[in-house]
């Protein structure tokens, strides 16, 4: 799927927003690329918007350091 260089900076910018709301002895090895690809996969599904993208993430994020832990 190719995406528009505003949606990429777009993602971008939700990616670190919600990496900053991690606190540090929660953020595992791996988690990044986790929460990269719970964004990549909104976008998939027609989430386009810097808020949409940064709360289908941060819903998940609990979850995605379980999953790592």
């Amino acid at each position: 799927m190719q995406y528009s260089s505003e949606l990429i900076q777009t993602m971008r910018q939700a990616l670190e927003t919600v990496m900053a709301s991690v606190p540090a002895h929660q953020s595992v090895f791996g988690l990044k690329a986790a929460v990269a690809e719970c964004i990549l996969n909104a976008a998939a599904h027609g989430q386009t918007s810097y808020d949409g993208l940064v709360q289908s993430a941060s819903d998940q994020i609990q979850s995605i350091i379980s999953m790592l832990t």
